[in-house]
Parts: C-alpha cells; sequence; structure tokens
C-alpha cells in the first residue's frame, strides 16, 4: 500500500509556484474545490492546482512528482461521469486547457495536430473549413477536450459508421512518471512497427502519462446529411425498424434510440414532435453526396412501411439540429422522472438489445425505480439511468441493488460493463465481475511498467 502527502510542505509549495508563477498555479480553497469535482458529481480536494503552458513544464513537474511521490491528476473540463479525474488520493491536479492550441490542419496528410486542450466541436469547425472531417462525437462534444477524449476513448453518436476516438489517433506525445517525454505512431495511416503503444494510452484515463499532443486522423467531409426521427408503438417496433434499415443495405451515420421511459422525461422537459401513445423512439442520421442521402432517405422511409410507425419526421442541413437537440437533453430531462441517478453505459450484442432493456425495465419494476434505457442502438451501446429518490427510504439500497442486477444481466448477455465512459470510481467495484484476475494482473504489469509509485491518477480503474 503506497502512501502519499496530506498536505504540502514548504519547499513543496515553493517549487510549485516557481515552476507554475502567478496565475499558473493555485492553492485557495475556492480553486480547489472547482477542481476537485467531475460530472459524476464526485469530490475530492486535491494539495494544488497548475496549469502547465509547454511540455517542458509538464516533464519537469513530473520529475519532480516522482521523486516527492506526489499523485497527479491530469484534467480538461472534467465531463467524464465516472469520477474518473477526481484527486481521491490528494495530490496535484494538472489542469491542461492552456494547452489548447490546433497546431497544424494538413489536408495533404489528412491529419490535425493538437494540443489536448482544444475543444473537440472548434476542432471539428476549424477542419471542416478545409472540406475535412473529424467524425468522434461524444454527447459532451461542445464542451469536453481532445485529451479528454483520447484518455476515456470517447465515443458518440457517429459510433456506428465512422467508430470512436482510438480510430482517429495516429500518434501521441505525452510524458511519463519521471518527466521523460515519448512518441508513439507518427502521421501515417498505418504502422506496425513494434507494440502499439498509442492505442494502449487511448483510454488509459491518465493512468499511464500526460498526453501533450496528438496527431488524429481526418476523412473528406460529407457533401450532404439527413435525420430521421421515427415514432414506434413499442421497443419491439423499434427494434423491427432498425433491422429494416439495416436489411436494405444502409449504413446510418448514426442510429439512437430512446424507450417509453425516456419519452415520458423528454414529454416533461420540450416541446415533442410525436403523438400520445408512442412507445418508442429511432433517430437516425445519414450522409454521403446530395444524391446518395435523397435515395437513402426513400429507400430507408420504404423500408420502414413494414414497422408500426406512429409518426416520421425528416430534417436536412441545420434543420436536423431540433432533432438532434432532443437527444441531447435527455440527461437532464431525466430528472423529471426522479431527483436521482444511477447512470450507466453498458454494451451487448447488437442482437440482444431488446432483451436487455425489456430485462433492465424489469429490474427496476421489481426493485421499485425506474429504469430509462436510451443510446446508440446501431452498436449496441446502452445508457441506462436508474431513477430513484434517495429521500425515500430503501431507493438508495435498491437503486444499487438495481446497478449490480443490470450489471449482471448485461454481463450474461455477453456485453460490457461499459461502452464508452470507462470505470473510474464509480464502476470499480464491479471490474472483478467482467474481468479476471489473469487479465487484471496483465494490467497491473503494464501500469507498473508506466507508473511504477502509482503517481499518475491513483485510486481508480481505468
Amino acid at each position: 500500500m503506497k502512501s502519499y502527502p496530506e498536505k504540502l510542505s514548504r519547499s513543496q509549495r515553493k517549487f510549485l509556484k516557481e515552476l507554475f508563477p502567478d496565475s499558473e498555479s493555485g492553492f485557495l480553497d475556492g480553486e480547489l474545490f472547482s477542481c476537485g469535482v467531475d460530472a459524476s458529481r464526485k469530490y475530492a480536494k486535491p494539495l494544488a492546482l497548475v496549469k502547465p503552458h509547454s511540455v517542458e513544464q509538464i516533464s519537469e513537474l513530473l520529475v519532480w512528482a516522482q521523486k516527492e511521490r506526489m499523485p497527479v491528476y491530469p484534467r480538461a473540463r472534467a465531463t467524464n461521469k465516472v469520477g474518473g479525474c477526481v484527486p481521491v488520493k490528494n495530490g496535484i491536479v494538472i489542469s491542461m486547457l492552456s494547452m489548447g492550441s490546433i497546431l497544424e490542419i494538413n489536408s495533404s496528410d489528412f491529419v490535425a495536430v493538437v494540443q489536448p486542450g482544444v475543444i473537440t466541436a472548434d476542432l471539428q469547425r476549424s477542419v471542416e473549413k478545409q472540406g475535412l472531417f473529424y467524425p468522434p462525437d461524444p454527447a459532451s462534444f461542445k464542451i469536453s477536450t481532445i485529451g479528454g477524449n483520447i484518455s476515456t476513448c470517447a465515443g458518440g453518436m457517429r459510433a456506428v459508421k465512422y467508430g470512436v476516438t482510438r480510430d482517429y489517433v495516429l500518434g501521441l506525445e505525452a510524458v511519463i512518471p519521471g518527466g521523460e517525454i515519448i512518441h508513439t505512431g507518427g502521421r501515417t495511416h498505418k504502422n506496425v512497427v513494434g507494440l502499439d503503444l498509442t492505442r494502449l494510452f487511448v483510454g488509459s484515463a491518465g493512468s499511464l502519462g500526460l498526453i501533450t499532443k496528438a496527431t488524429l486522423k481526418l476523412l473528406p467531409l460529407p457533401a450532404a446529411s439527413a435525420s430521421v426521427l421515427i415514432g414506434f408503438e413499442n421497443l419491439a417496433g423499434c427494434l423491427k425498424g432498425a433491422e429494416a434499415v439495416f436489411d436494405c443495405g444502409i449504413l446510418p451515420t448514426a442510429m439512437e434510440l430512446m424507450d417509453k421511459n425516456t419519452l415520458k422525461a423528454l414529454e416533461m422537459h420540450s416541446d415533442v414532435p410525436w403523438p400520445v401513445g408512442t412507445g418508442g423512439v429511432l433517430l437516425l442520421k445519414i450522409d454521403g453526396s446530395h444524391e446518395s442521402v435523397v435515395a437513402d432517405l426513400k429507400q430507408i422511409e420504404k423500408a420502414l412501411l413494414s414497422a408500426s410507425t406512429t409518426f416520421l419526421e425528416k430534417g436536412s442541413g441545420d434543420d436536423q439540429e431540433r432533432l438532434w437537440e432532443l437527444r441531447r437533453v435527455i440527461s437532464p430531462a431525466a430528472f423529471n422522472l426522479a431527483p436521482d441517478k444511477q447512470g450507466e453505459d453498458v454494451a451487448v450484442p447488437r442482437g440482444k438489445v431488446a432483451q436487455a432493456i425489456e430485462s433492465y425495465h424489469k429490474i427496476g419494476t421489481q426493485l421499485g425505480v425506474v429504469v430509462l434505457c436510451f443510446g446508440h442502438l446501431g452498436d449496441g451501446n446502452i445508457h441506462v439511468s436508474v431513477m430513484y429518490d434517495k429521500s425515500v427510504p430503501g431507493q438508495s439500497e435498491n437503486a444499487l441493488k438495481a446497478k449490480r442486477a443490470i450489471f449482471s444481466k448485461t454481463l450474461a448477455l455477453g456485453g460490457t460493463l461499459s461502452g464508452e465512459h470507462g470505470i473510474g470510481l464509480t464502476k470499480a467495484d464491479y471490474v472483478g465481475m467482467q474481468l479476471g484476475n489473469a487479465e487484471l494482473n496483465l494490467m497491473h504489469g503494464i501500469k507498473n511498467v508506466f507508473d511504477p509509485l502509482n503517481i499518475m491518477n491513483p485510486g481508480k480503474a481505468v
């Protein structure tokens, strides 16, 4: 069991102030409070906050941190939902927001080179001005950063067609404990020299080193896109509709599912276009040339004639955003059903989605909590929110029972405990349900090679 400093010594504080002068460091309670919490709502107070602007600063910091056995916690906008950057072992929070520059966009090599603090949406807009496309689109893309996306291997709604963040990371510059600066991968789209250290870093949640620069793969920007919102009488109709779309040979850019409880929450939150009695909704997006989008829309409408639809609404260009805004406000809308939430993201084989959701609803009914399901139907990644009221005796306990039961059913169906959010703090106690001792020992061994003193984001399961 490694011990960590409980407070900063005078010499440690002096070192940090000299390396990060003036506003580049913070030690006051207000500053420390703001960087001790993330979207999981979990909190721990760090010993200090630093805001580097160069890789040299970070290298010097990690030389010092290794010597002092001082925990460090990389952080950007803290949009992760599992407590992935909460400083649970004291230590130093490293905010990467000052390293937020797009260094290069190259239309010949189809790459962008960026610092980790770049906002995902800003990168997308910048490359689109040059006719290029960066596909990963986590729900938080307007505020989350590339560094955070890489650290969590962020997914998003376009994953069904374009994949997730790891599929677009060609190379990284990173600093590992002890201060060594390493470079993995490069700017070529193929590279099989040695072990794939780049992919090892993607999704490692700041546990191996601190990413300071990324080279990202870009694609040509699709000329056109369109979206379709389709209502069904029930969940079975949604799944039948999705199968009909795939059967006609179309791979949507995105395919999102909303169950009956999600629709109820949205109806209490916003004006909605579906009629009363709709039991499930699909939201599809397609892209390509103008001609192909028109043709695919016709095929989709024809394919859906075989399903029991309650309504169908289309949008193209900027007009699509009104449809997608309904998807983006689900998380806040969920609190219309109950004041407290256990939010999880599981994934199951695509053919088991209906069985999974039906079983999750049954678990909620048995335990007296509301289970709301939505998410990425196209790749089987389901966001499951257990809604409850902790002021009601027994509901907090039942919500945790529901969480474990949902995980057990997910694994029984051949699924995984997380499709894109990761493990962090909120799922750490459940990792052993999916991974055996042999696999965990291998992961711990890899962590030990990079970080033998366990100073990089300690206290987390990755």
